[in-house]
């Protein structure tokens, strides 16, 4: 299958790479690979892509792309979230096809989870 116009990498801006690194380890399992201290490339996510240091924040409301993730179980997902700092921007709604719910992660960037259990 050809790549050709794929999209195949995201990058992510953070206002402080130890703390967000530590956020997404521990709620999704994610790991890493350095590059610098402004740079880290994500492991283990489902897409390639990156966190690197900025003062900007990722916000579909000022019309930001928005990342959304998949989850076997929103219930658990919320709570992984949660307990490793993470906001609920937009609590769990129904939709065609399943249930999301918006968060933000340590640093104020937006995010979906969404589900079709």
């Amino acid at each position: 299958m050809s790549q050709h116009h794929k999209i195949n990498y995201i990058e992510i801006p953070v206002k402080a790479m130890a703390s967000s690194k530590a956020f997404f380890r521990k709620a999704f399992g994610w790991d890493f690979v350095d590059y610098g201290d402004d740079y880290a490339a994500i492991k283990g996510a489902g897409i390639e892509g990156g966190l690197f240091v900025s003062e900007y924040v990722v916000d579909a409301d000022k019309g930001s792309v928005l990342v959304v993730l998949y989850s076997d179980d929103l219930v658990k997902s919320q709570a992984d979230i949660e307990g490793a700092g993470g906001k609920i921007k937009t609590p769990t709604f129904e939709f065609p096809g399943g249930h999301r719910f918006h968060f933000c992660d340590r640093n104020g960037n937006e995010y979906a989870i969404w589900s079709d259990k």
